[in-house]
């Protein structure tokens, strides 16, 4: 089915124009409104120029369109759709593709701008060099499994971009996606400490009250910031997770402590604020900074962060015997694989008491 041009004359007394509208169909929304019009009777020479490219961009729009009909069949982009700055297909994909509770994509989009220094990027830019520096940059400056999780989206914007025509072969398919193993271990919270912070004040009371909710229920910065009182049902938090292309619920359990601070803020809202977040919390910096002084007053040399919460919330559930399938359960994860390796125990339980177990020669 072809792109037809409809006509429409203006109404009225004024200035007659003609207005046009691209139809490919009869059917609701198979029509859209150009924003070009023509005069009926042009006065003068600027109005009769108007014209003349009015109807020029007219015949290119319905062109395009053509070229957008005809290449479904196809599989292929036509050449208008492309953009020439690849920073804008990256951002538009992002938008398109992000998930909740998973910062990984905008995290590998907001980093390959730091690397390249840049505005504007062509396609023809993106080599198999530039993926591979990328990849060096992001194992130089993060620890873990962070490098391989934002060059793993990195490769995936690619792949799309490769399908869709930008790339005549894909430029990071012989690069793997690395992790960086000489990662610094994370430090964790003991139970002493636990009661520590418990007992302490801290000047911003909001930092100190999703902190100590985030321990009892392994919730990390990006859950607790936009956690809204829709999640919070009688003895239970209850939130929706992205696991590739489905939504699992996943349940939290309340602990005491968590679910009396719940209480208790629930209690004083108002019913205008029961319909927004939890806690008023600044901006993730700034909420380190508050942690770090109200560590210090409870007189914790530590270097704690917000994931210490998550990572102690697991370590004293294992403290405790219990096995790593619950504690991926209650850690929001499908399998063990991430308990075993994130979020298992640095800190040797009884060096002393493994070592006796040693066969010795009884004495004579």
């Amino acid at each position: 089915m072809g792109i037809t041009i409809i006509k429409k004359p203006s109404r009225g007394k004024g200035e007659k124009k003609i207005f046009y509208t691209l139809s490919w169909g009869r059917g609701a929304g198979e029509r859209g409104a150009t924003g070009i019009y023509t005069f009926v009777k042009p006065k003068d020479q600027t109005q009769r120029n108007h014209n003349l490219q009015a109807l020029a961009v007219l015949e290119k729009k319905q062109s395009q369109m053509v070229l957008d009909q005809q290449s479904v069949s196809v599989g292929s982009v036509p050449p208008h759709r492309f953009k020439a700055n690849f920073l804008e297909y990256y951002a538009e994909f992002v938008d398109n593709n992000k998930q909740e509770n998973n910062r990984h994509m905008e995290g590998s989009f907001s980093h390959f701008k730091a690397f390249l220094k840049r505005s504007f990027l062509s396609p023809h830019e993106v080599t198999e060099n530039l993926c591979e520096r990328f990849r060096k940059y992001l194992l130089d400056n993060f620890n873990g499994d962070t490098p391989a999780n934002y060059f793993s989206r990195f490769k995936r914007v690619i792949k799309a971009a490769t399908k869709e025509g930008y790339f005549r072969v894909n430029p990071v398919e012989d690069v793997a996606a690395k992790a960086n193993k000489n990662h610094k271990r994370k430090e964790n919270l003991e139970v002493e400490e636990y009661l520590a912070l418990l007992k302490t004040p801290c000047l911003n009371n909001e930092v100190r009250e999703a902190f100590i909710i985030c321990c009892y229920t392994g919730l990390r910065w990006c859950d607790v910031k936009p956690l809204k009182w829709a999640h919070f049902r009688h003895d239970e938090l209850i939130f929706l997770i992205n696991q590739e292309k489905t939504q699992v619920e996943h349940r939290i359990v309340l602990h005491p402590i968590a679910k009396a601070i719940l209480e208790k803020r629930l209690a004083g809202a108002s019913r205008e604020q029961l319909k927004g977040l939890v806690f008023k919390l600044p901006s993730q910096d700034m909420a380190l900074r508050k942690l770090d002084n109200w560590c210090g007053d409870a007189g914790i040399q530590k270097h704690i962060t917000w994931h210490s919460a998550r990572l102690s919330f697991s370590i004293l559930l294992q403290d405790a015997r219990v096995d790593d399938a619950t504690v991926a359960l209650l850690l929001g994860h499908t399998s063990t694989q991430y308990v075993n390796k994130t979020y298992k125990r640095f800190r040797p339980k009884n060096p002393i008491g493994a070592i006796a177990n040693l066969p010795s020669p009884i004495p004579s």
